[in-house]
């Protein structure tokens, strides 16, 4: 989550255009070590799937705009998503994070909106990690049970169940009224006298009280509302450090002011208060790494995310994403993920990491699964999407990435993203098509794919906090696109437009192969620079690869261009006829996602040639018969 903040990292992608068969290994097909299926998961924001309100009032209040719950997770709705090839569902926003809403009677205490984004509030300023958002409840005393039974349910249909742990910050009114006996609050036993402790969960200005940012531009916080907490004034003594790390007792209106930072055992001037792991123990297993931790001293937030997860495992959750991971030493990783995998060796463990130059680490010594892909195949992706970008730079990307490629998780859209259809990403969802194909079918990690995107959402809607070309996590909103889809709670599609019926049904059709195909958890190899060189009428819309296994050989062809067809010869290098162990001869191909095209490879003297012809926008997924 990037919260108001981006991190800008500068990075080089240098385009390739070979002009001579690049000299590879051949990996012969009996080589071959096939990994487990490919996994999708399904980002759903909680609040908003099941929200049949079409109101969209800015600012609006929950009676005024809806809000959707677990139970609107009905065993129709979860077998369409699981349908759609989706093994893991990640529900976004489930933790009790702080709301404008009065749940008093509940033992709820209020949240002061001079603290808050948004009406519905950020899911990323958790209040109690012990219990659920009470919004998402149809009896808010019993929300943690209703919680529970979308465990099972979801379960029941097949799919995993993955929620946030935002281990950065919480909520600048961090208090649990859910924790278990003997668990004690973020906070409760720090010595705020002082700026730093190693066991402080927080970071203090000792002498100095908290003061409301400063509201610029017009800016209220519920826009024209007047809030009866909202005075400009929350009571802070001392003032603590904001999530971001802005020191100051008087954040700015662009910092993370709703949050605190936690405190890791990092003094302000870098000193790390706790064992660092010992040399070459990033080759090691997360059991090896369970066991150097047990006598450690470690600082006391470790413990108490530790305790977080396990929690959550407990109640039957199957794994987490976790939110600014980079921004939390990798040590702490280590400590929480081999703690989780002794619970669980298969939890699906994902983290929001942006800098390059960190990936390794915190797969590697960190244990993390899964990362984001944002910074260089993403933002890649993107801007060929939009007409200035060009093909030529994802090859580098993959060859970048390929010893850790299984842990680069791709995704076109999530919570923090723009939209595919909205006119500031490419403003059309069919511009997704071929990028979905290359994001799905390049390497062997998981895919993701968020709620909406399968119908061509566009975001557009003007909720308040929430700017328009994404779609708000901070206030109550409908999702238009999304609405027809669940068609009054029917789960059928039943109001979508003959487009956006589809475009699902590409997503089906693509994100169903991707789980069944060997060959994609198996070998690839990049034949598009070879092509680039040496293949008349093929241009930097075009990109191509080949992926296989024992028993499956693909060619995968996509078009960027969404206004020229292209013809040309496709070219397979020696080095692929060799891997697949083909001989003189013709070859039948035919597309898996729609079965429509068949062509001919002709293998001669060693090299393979396909005759292509490509819409604009469109993809081929050749299987060799």
């Amino acid at each position: 989550m990037k919260k108001n903040i981006y991190i800008l990292i500068a990075l080089m992608m240098v385009g390739l255009s070979c002009t001579k068969e690049k000299k590879e290994v051949t990996t012969k097909v009996s080589d071959i070590k096939i990994a487990k299926k490919k996994h999708v998961v399904y980002q759903v924001f909680t609040r908003l799937f099941g929200n049949t309100n079409a109101t969209n009032k800015p600012w609006g209040t929950i009676e005024e705009n809806g809000v959707g719950k677990f139970n609107d997770f009905t065993e129709k709705a979860l077998s369409e998503i699981k349908d759609l090839g989706v093994s893991h569902i990640w529900y976004t926003g489930v933790p009790h994070h702080a709301l404008i809403n009065d749940y008093t009677k509940y033992g709820i205490t209020n949240d002061d909106s001079d603290v808050v984004k948004g009406r519905a509030g950020s899911p990323y300023a958790v209040k109690d990690y012990y219990n659920v958002n009470p919004d998402l409840a149809v009896n808010i005393e019993n929300r943690l049970q209703e919680f529970e039974a979308l465990i099972k349910r979801t379960h029941k249909v097949g799919m995993k169940v993955i929620i946030d742990i935002v281990p950065n910050h919480v909520a600048r009114n961090y208090r649990s009224i859910s924790k278990p006996e003997g668990v004690k609050d973020f906070g409760e036993d720090d010595d705020v006298s002082v700026m730093y402790h190693k066991n402080n969960n927080f970071y203090y200005n000792p002498d100095e009280a908290f003061q409301v940012p400063e509201w610029k531009n017009g800016y209220s916080p519920l826009g024209e509302e007047k809030h009866p907490l909202e005075d400009n004034e929350f009571p802070e003594q001392p003032a603590k450090w904001t999530g971001n790390g802005s020191r100051l007792s008087q954040p700015d209106m662009n910092d993370w002011y709703e949050t605190v930072k936690v405190n890791y055992g990092i003094s302000p001037d870098g000193r790390k208060d706790f064992d660092e792991l010992p040399e070459g123990f990033e080759h090691k297993d997360y059991k090896l790494h369970f066991d150097f931790w047990k006598d450690k001293d470690v600082p006391d937030s470790w413990i108490k995310f530790k305790d977080i997860a396990l929690y959550w495992l407990e109640k039957g959750v199957d794994g987490f994403r976790y939110d600014m991971a980079e921004m939390v030493p990798v040590e702490f990783w280590s400590f929480m993920n081999s703690s989780i995998k002794m619970k669980n060796p298969e939890a699906f463990l994902l983290a929001e990491v942006y800098n390059p130059s960190l990936y390794r680490d915190y797969i590697k010594k960190g244990k993390m699964d899964y990362l984001y892909d944002k910074v260089q195949l993403y933002d890649t992706i993107k801007h060929i999407m939009q007409g200035h970008g060009k093909t030529d730079n994802i090859p580098p990307i993959l060859d970048d990435l390929k010893d850790i490629e299984h842990h680069m998780l791709h995704f076109l859209e999530n919570h923090d993203e723009q939209r595919i259809s909205s006119a500031d990403f490419a403003g059309n969802a069919e511009k997704g098509k071929p990028a979905m194909v290359v994001s799905a079918t390049s390497t062997t990690s998981p895919t993701m794919i968020y709620f909406g995107q399968e119908v061509g959402e566009d975001g557009s809607e003007n909720a308040g906090f929430g700017t328009p070309t994404r779609t708000s996590i901070f206030d109550y909103v409908g999702v238009p696109a999304h609405q027809r889809w669940v068609n009054n709670k029917q789960f059928d599609g039943g109001q979508l437009s003959e487009h956006e019926r589809h475009l699902r049904d590409f997503y089906k059709r693509l994100l169903n192969f991707t789980i069944n195909s060997e060959a994609l958890v198996g070998a690839y190899q990049d034949i598009h620079q070879f092509n680039r060189g040496n293949t008349e009428n093929y241009t930097d819309k075009v990109l191509s690869f080949v992926r296989w296994s024992n028993n499956e050989k693909l060619i995968i062809v996509s078009n960027f261009d969404d206004d020229n067809s292209y013809k040309f010869d496709l070219k397979l290098p020696k080095a692929v006829i060799e891997s697949w162990e083909l001989t003189n001869g013709d070859y039948q191909v035919e597309d898996q996602l729609y079965n429509t095209f068949k062509s001919t490879l002709k293998v001669e003297n060693g090299w393979g040639s396909i005759k292509i012809k490509v819409k604009p926008l469109e993809s081929f997924i050749l299987k060799l018969k």
